[in-house]
């Protein structure tokens, strides 16, 4: 294709054609044809088309944000001639990275690396490798793709926390849960019903002598769940880290784990901490609040809500009798009130561990 010079080159020729032509120089001709004579050649130079094989490497292929990840590309010529002259560009994501390839030799090989962007999270797709073949008076150039494309996943940075008190281990007559497994569990006590509560553990008796309607709380015997309520609607790369970071370290001791955000449910495993860094790399900005997440929340465990809301934070404490421990993690700016829960108020990832212990 021509490039701006060369489509300059081809209108500045037939202007000179048509004006030696009218006025009848020969010299206006001549220059024309040097013109088109040049625009030919630059076609001629960049015609042929380069055969390349390309492999591509991203390591790693998961990293946590900030972390370093390398592309590694290996270039080879399958041609019967030398290369030169080949600018290359490796697309990542929505930008382009400049490869500098030097001359490849019939049959040669060329590896080159450079470092990959990890600063947000998300998946990146990185290539496939453009190669431009210009000739040296930049009148044209032709674009080819070659090799495949791979993607980079940037995960939430996390640093190691305790588990919540009441993830460590049962209650004395085990970990009170509304939802608890068929066969895990046996009556606790009576409390008052919460919407949402299920109509099936409603104690009809105790409630109309009361006046109140009470539902059965259960003991669930197995291991205690830890929700992790994340707030989308400010979200930020620190509230997803301390989102991360809670949710894994329940993983990583084994228990069951449950994520959330306004738009609904984001992961729930057993102990499954890739499979939480996987999920937790692709979430982005909500528009609903988090208040109905947590009403809606099977009860019973640690409940962790991650928020920017103050407002958010001072709702949360309506959820606290259903739950064995409530915490609520505060990434916002200024001064914030959650009375009768855990109050974490974190504007720095690595400061959190000591926070968190703290309380």
């Amino acid at each position: 294709m021509l490039t701006p010079l060369g489509w300059g080159t081809l209108a500045g020729s037939v202007l000179l054609y048509a004006a030696g032509f009218a006025l009848g120089y020969p010299e206006p001709v001549v220059l024309a044809t040097g013109g088109l004579l040049a625009l030919a050649a630059a076609l001629a130079w960049t015609a042929p088309r380069p055969r390349l094989e390309v492999r591509r490497e991203v390591t790693p292929l998961k990293v946590p944000r900030g972390e370093a990840a390398v592309a590694v590309l290996h270039v080879r010529n399958l041609g019967r001639q030398g290369l030169s002259g080949l600018r290359a560009h490796d697309r990542i994501g929505a930008a382009e990275h400049t490869v500098d390839l030097p001359r490849l030799p019939r049959g040669g090989t060329r590896t080159v690396s450079y470092p990959l962007p990890t600063q947000v999270r998300g998946d990146i797709p990185v290539g496939p490798l453009t190669l431009v073949r210009a000739d040296p008076l930049g009148l044209t150039r032709r674009v080819r793709e070659y090799g495949g494309a791979a993607t980079l996943l940037v995960r939430p940075r996390t640093v190691a926390l305790s588990v919540p008190p009441s993830g460590k281990a049962h209650h004395l007559e085990g970990p009170t849960s509304d939802n608890a497994p068929s066969g895990t569990v046996t009556f606790h006590t009576l409390r008052e019903y919460v919407v949402g509560d299920d109509l099936r553990h409603v104690h009809w008796r105790s409630s109309a002598r009361t006046g109140t309607l009470m539902v059965r709380q259960l003991i669930d015997a197995s291991l205690p769940t830890t929700t992790v309520v994340l707030d989308t609607r400010e979200l930020t790369e620190l509230a997803v880290d301390v989102a991360a970071s809670a949710a894994v370290a329940a993983a990583a001791a084994g228990f069951p784990v449950r994520v959330v955000t306004g738009e609904g449910p984001l992961a729930e495993t057993k102990s499954d901490g890739e499979l939480l860094l996987d999920r937790l790399a692709l979430v982005g900005p909500g528009t609903a609040g988090v208040t109905e997440a947590m009403r809606l929340s099977r009860g019973g465990g640690s409940l962790v809500l991650v928020t920017a809301d103050p407002a958010e934070a001072g709702r949360v404490a309506g959820v606290r009798r259903r739950f064995d421990r409530v915490i609520c993690v505060y990434v916002g700016a200024g001064a914030v009130s959650a009375p009768g829960v855990t109050l974490v108020p974190v504007t720095d990832l690595n400061a959190l561990p000591l926070l968190w212990g703290a309380r």
